[in-house]
């Protein structure tokens, strides 16, 4: 045998149990894991793994509400169907492939068929415990890491019928995750337009809705609508869509209740149909112009639908039955028919919405000799570019499972971007470098974007001129100094995503990279703060005099150092948009004429830190 060839015997094939399985491979029942920060992070699925099940029971008629409670690292989730039938309790939370709706025909255009999701929270939880309520009797089980640790005989209870779980994610496996209000109270909002009249109690509010996918567009939305929102109900389908004054195209799309983030085949076929239709009504006008600034909405019931993932974010389902017509044909169809008499019978939302699609032509055309002066400057400058240090993996390389790992840092200046060069990961780690303040891109046409070359060289440098489906990084993070022009730099990288690609933002893809202000070391060890009150933990740590470095910016970190900020612990604050305000109203009071409205602003939020050291004795 030659030397260092490894024998390949019965000992080394061995068999996993489920929940060993899953610990071991959380990626294939949860996805990514992350920290919070992200909307499709582990923490998400957890909870909306649990919530399926309520949701399902609230479909077939049992239970008209659900309660959950977040209190720092727990998860509690009551409903009120029939529960679980009390001799299962156990087996449905802990035995792969157990559930109730592999036979039932009813149960095929559920959430959730495979018997897999509350199994892959109980293995992923350091306390899990599941209660059932039926007809005046409770059962009870409680795990860790899905480990039986009691299984509670019955008992006589008067609560009302249901299921109550409670879990909290394994700190070994979710490192440093924090729970975001922002994206759970989304999920929420989704369920409840997905299923009207159902009431979905967070933490004390409410969430319930009444027309379905109208109200999520009203509530999405930035501004108001061009034209009243449309709205078109079938079997098995629903759509609502209108116009906005922005840039770009805004999709949610939904799968037997399931937010396919990722769309799949029924998005696809939405976009198609609805250019044609409108097409076909106007005879003229392209595509590219009838889809600019359309806010749009769809969701589509299908029996045994096919998942890319155990996620469900991405549908990739070409039938709406095994061996029935294809989800192209169903939506095109169902949008030949009602949006093509809609049209026909409301000549004012015509008017509108040709306006509309006259003003993305006419732009479009503009722009033309424009893009074309651009590109050839692009191509040139992409030979020698020394401002963008590229990665070998791409967010658009679907069929890379690290794809979902890739982000480009912007950052301010050579001495930054240097660093981060030297210790980044060369795989899926891209650096651009800005040479200087960007240019102040609000009320400005699209046109700056091909005038001015270092935002022309961002845009191809993400690859979202024409698409963000060909969106070359998952994260576009923005590396600032935490100065007065680091965060003005910030503003301003900010008021070009938002002005003219809003979906990077809405879609989740745009971050402040959270650096260190001080490090605080002795002989022994050295901690990295990034507040003060991090600082004067560190200082009562370590002991007396310890040595306080203060980071006025990013230059002045090492390679060395700055690997830990940018590896497997970064820190990343995800930019999220306020639903109590537009894009127009946010960008018009930090980047408009506004000067004695902001100065006020400012003059009552400035705040003064003092920064100083008390040695204490």
């Amino acid at each position: 045998m030659a030397e260092g060839k490894v024998e390949y015997t019965e000992d080394n094939i061995r068999s996993l149990d489920w929940k060993e399985h899953i610990r071991m491979r959380p990626g294939m029942y949860i996805g990514k894991l992350g920290d919070g920060s992200s909307s499709d992070d582990g923490i998400y699925v957890l909870v909306k793994e649990v919530v399926d099940n309520s949701i399902d029971e609230f479909v077939m008629g049992n239970g008209k509400k659900i309660s959950v409670k977040i209190s720092g690292d727990e998860v509690q989730v009551r409903d009120f169907g029939r529960g679980i039938p009390l001799g299962k309790v156990k087996d449905v939370v802990s035995k792969m492939n157990t559930g109730g709706k592999y036979d039932s025909r009813a149960f095929k255009k559920s959430v959730g068929l495979n018997g897999v999701g509350t199994k892959a929270v109980n293995a992923l939880s350091t306390d899990f415990s599941v209660e059932s309520i039926r007809d005046g009797e409770l059962k009870k089980v409680s795990f860790n890491r899905g480990e039986v640790v009691k299984d509670f005989p019955l008992e006589k209870s008067d609560l009302d019928n249901g299921t109550r779980i409670i879990f909290k994610p394994d700190s070994e496996i979710f490192k440093k995750f924090k729970f975001r209000d922002t994206y759970l109270e989304k999920m929420f909002w989704n369920y409840c337009y997905l299923n009207r009249n159902l009431t979905i109690n967070y933490n004390g509010t409410k969430f319930i809705s009444k027309n379905g996918l109208k109200d999520l567009l009203e509530a999405n939305m930035d501004g108001s609508p061009l034209y009243p929102i449309v709205h078109l109900e079938g079997e098995d389908i629903e759509v609502s869509f209108t116009h906005s004054r922005g840039y770009g195209e805004d999709y949610s799309s939904f799968v037997n209740g399931q937010h396919t983030t990722q769309g799949g085949t029924h998005q696809s076929a939405f976009r198609e149909a609805i250019a044609k239709v409108i097409k076909d009504f106007f005879n003229k006008y392209e595509p590219v112009d009838i889809r600019q600034g359309i806010v749009a909405a769809v969701s589509i019931k299908v029996i045994e639908p096919v998942f890319e993932s155990q996620t469900k974010t991405k549908l990739g389902s070409t039938e709406i039955e095994p061996n029935g017509k294809s989800v192209r044909g169903f939506i095109m169809d169902f949008l030949k028919e009602k949006l093509d008499n809609f049209l026909h019978k409301n000549p004012d939302v015509v008017q509108q919405m040709e306006f509309k699609i006259k003003q993305s032509e006419k732009e479009r055309k503009e722009l033309t000799g424009i893009r074309k002066l651009a590109r050839e400057r692009a191509k040139k400058v992409s030979l020698h570019n020394k401002k963008l240090r590229d990665c070998k993996i791409h967010f658009n390389d679907f069929k890379n499972e690290r794809r979902e790992e890739t982000s480009i840092f912007i950052t301010e200046g050579d001495s930054a971007s240097g660093s981060i060069t030297k210790c980044r990961d060369v795989k899926t780690q891209a650096v651009f470098s800005l040479r200087g303040k960007p240019l102040n891109s609000f009320g400005l046409s699209k046109k700056v974007v091909y005038e001015n070359e270092e935002f022309n060289l961002i845009q191809a440098a993400l690859n979202i001129e024409e698409d963000m489906d060909a969106l070359r990084y998952n994260k576009i993070i923005v590396a600032t100094d935490a100065d007065v022009d680091g965060i003005h730099i910030r503003l301003l990288l900010l008021t070009f995503f938002l002005r003219f690609f809003p979906d990077l933002v809405k879609k989740n893809h745009v971050f402040i990279l959270q650096t260190p202000l001080f490090r605080v070391r002795n002989k022994k060890e050295t901690r990295y703060c990034y507040s003060y009150e991090e600082r004067k933990d560190a200082i009562n740590s370590l002991g007396k005099n310890p040595e306080i470095t203060r980071f006025k910016g990013l230059g002045e970190i090492s390679p060395d150092e700055f690997i830990h900020f940018i590896g497997e612990d970064i820190r990343l604050e995800p930019v999220l948009m306020s639903k109590n305000k537009s894009i127009e109203d946010i960008l018009n009071f930090y980047m408009g004429k506004n000067t004695p409205e902001r100065q006020g602003f400012i003059i009552d939020n400035l705040k003064v830190e003092e920064d100083y050291f008390v040695e204490e004795n």
